[in-house]
């Protein structure tokens, strides 16, 4: 997919959706640094907006991974941060969300996928944990590959294609109903942003958790 903006840095193409992403990143990161200089014992209102969105974030991911949760509550609470500035981010005029980009989505699949064998082989050991490839016979070890890139394939492509439909389904509307009705379809922006970013970021959790407890669950069997 072309950007509507690109310029080169050495041989390197730089598009629209690569500089809104760096954008979010570094808004993420001051406010995450400004809304926790100066923590206290009794939090005002921005200290207590942050800890209930920390809170609700890790009782997400007690429910998921119990035993687990405060290993990966860093990285699924950024992936989730990140996943929600950049599907409303659209909402911008001039912007356009980067999950729209099937480059960007293949990324952070790419950051799953990755991301769920380094916590993986960080629980269990990198021999334990290739071993739950042959569980519960070596039979079904191409089965247990395919179904790891099929899956990553799966995130990708999934959020590319309900952003880059829900932008275009938003745009067509406009172009026809003008701005008769502004408010109803911002509200569906908002709704299936937010939902889709929620779906990414539970299947990446649930993955996570599976590739961390996958020992567990065959000892106990």
């Amino acid at each position: 997919m072309e950007n509507d903006f690109t310029f080169t840095l050495g041989f390197v193409q730089i598009g629209l959706s690569v500089i809104t992403t760096w954008g979010i990143m570094l808004v993420i990161t001051l406010l995450a640094w400004l809304s926790t200089r100066h923590l206290q014992l009794l939090p005002g209102a921005i200290q207590t907006g942050v800890e209930g969105i920390v809170a609700t974030i890790d009782e997400a991911i007690m429910e998921v991974a119990p035993e687990h949760g405060r290993q990966i509550l860093p990285f699924i609470a950024s992936l989730w941060l990140f996943l929600i500035i950049a599907n409303l981010v659209g909402l911008i005029p001039g912007l356009h969300s980067p999950t729209r980009d099937l480059s960007v989505t293949s990324a952070l699949a790419v950051l799953v996928f990755f991301s769920v064998h380094w916590f993986g082989i960080r629980t269990h050991g990198i021999k334990q944990y290739l071993q739950h490839y042959l569980t519960p016979s070596p039979i079904l070890l191409p089965f247990h590959i395919i179904s790891e890139f099929t899956r990553t394939l799966a995130l990708a492509i999934r959020l590319f294609g309900n952003m880059m439909s829900l932008e275009m389904a938003a745009m067509l509307i406009l172009l026809v109903a003008g701005f008769l009705a502004p408010i109803p379809i911002l509200m569906l922006h908002i709704i299936e942003a937010l939902v889709q970013a929620y779906i990414f970021g539970m299947l990446a959790l649930i993955y996570l958790a599976g590739a961390m407890q996958s020992q567990q669950l065959n000892a106990q069997e």
